[in-house]
């Protein structure tokens, strides 16, 4: 077989609700540094230039955001930002940068992954995307990352496999057997009890060809739509065709449009420290410590214990508390219990109901 040639997809088109303060409309969690000083885009690009030259990464991100997306990629050709003027979830996110890659390479394989992840080991997640491209070239086969649990996560969606296992280039993989929403407590313990499941990543690869056939299979609408832009691909008018053909497309994810249904899904177990920092408490494990509190910026603590802490220019000081997560930015200030920030985002929904759109 020829080598792969490997194309990353990095998805950033996310709204990242759930860090307000800090993330609004047009600087969302992809586009900061909430875990390290970083951004965490600029962290994900430089993850997978080991594997991909910058001519071969594409980035999907939303047309309010794609002026600091190139900025902060200024190494990537211009025409690698494909901006989608409104949202539509996953799958057409994924189907236009598959189009894009089949135009250029029509053996092109595509790692996709999210730009707002963050994975502690990389070289043991290099490691596994080099072989996992390998197989789905080899077998046209649409393969995921699943990650090893930890823990009993509940907020995390899992992979459930058979027991029976093959290698690929010096990896394990697995059949796919079912993806399940994520669980409450007791499914999620006997979910990580039973050694066949694995938490959704999020992270996949497949011959841009391979999904693109699946979609005209299970998304057919979808597939129509975006096939009238082929011919405008690479054109100067691409950016004005999407713009007119983007808005109607069925807005749908690639969890439940396409692998929750296709057939022959592969998953590779990966142990790489992933974490989709869907929170403000999960960004703060990476954040220094500091007498028993987690820091990012300047902070004072008396008889505080378990709270997370980011000002980056004003002293926060504590006294007496525990479990709380407190953002300080120039504008506004969080305050909440550590088990209640996932609600940030209803926060957001209610200051959009209140007319103070200059806040979110």
């Amino acid at each position: 077989m020829d080598p792969v040639r490997l194309y990353a997809v990095i998805m950033a088109g996310g709204s990242g609700t759930r860090f307000w303060p800090l993330s609004r409309a047009g600087r969302p969690k992809q586009l900061l540094g909430v875990c390290r000083p970083e951004p965490m885009i600029r962290t994900t690009v430089d993850r997978v230039r080991p594997l991909v030259p910058p001519e071969r990464i594409l980035v999907v991100t939303a047309g309010s955001h794609a002026q600091a997306v190139r900025s902060l990629l200024p190494d990537l050709p211009p025409d690698n930002i494909l901006v989608e003027p409104v949202g539509r979830n996953t799958a057409p996110c994924i189907g236009l940068a598959a189009l894009v890659v089949r135009r250029r390479d029509p053996d092109g394989v595509m790692l996709v992954l999210p730009a707002d992840h963050v994975i502690e080991k990389p070289a043991a997640f290099l490691n596994l995307a080099r072989a996992g491209a390998g197989l789905a070239a080899s077998r046209e086969a649409l393969v995921t990352l699943g990650v090893v649990p930890s823990y009993p996560e509940t907020g995390f969606g899992y992979i459930e496999t058979g027991a029976d296992a093959f290698e690929a280039d010096g990896v394990r993989v697995l059949a796919v057997r079912r993806f399940h929403e994520k669980p409450d407590l007791d499914r999620a313990r006997a979910y990580l009890a039973s050694g066949r499941h694995f938490w959704n990543s999020g992270i996949f690869l497949w011959p841009a060809r391979t999904i693109l056939e699946w979609m005209a299979r299970l998304l057919t609408e979808l597939h129509g739509r975006l096939q009238t832009l082929v011919p405008s691909i690479d054109e100067p008018d691409f950016q004005t065709a999407l713009d007119r053909t983007y808005p109607d497309l069925p807005a749908v994810s690639i969890d439940y449009g396409i692998m929750e249904k296709a057939d022959g899904v592969l998953v590779i177990p990966a142990d790489i420290g992933w974490n989709d920092v869907g929170s403000w408490s999960a960004a703060a494990r990476y954040w220094p410590r500091v007498e028993g509190n987690a820091l990012q910026g300047t902070g004072l603590f008396i008889d505080a214990e378990d709270c997370a802490v980011y000002s980056p220019d004003k002293l926060v000081a504590l006294i007496g508390v525990r479990d709380l997560v407190v953002v300080e930015t120039p504008d506004a200030l969080l305050v909440c219990h550590k088990d209640r920030d996932q609600d940030v985002r209803d926060l957001v929904e209610a200051l959009k109901k209140k007319g103070r759109n200059d806040l979110v």
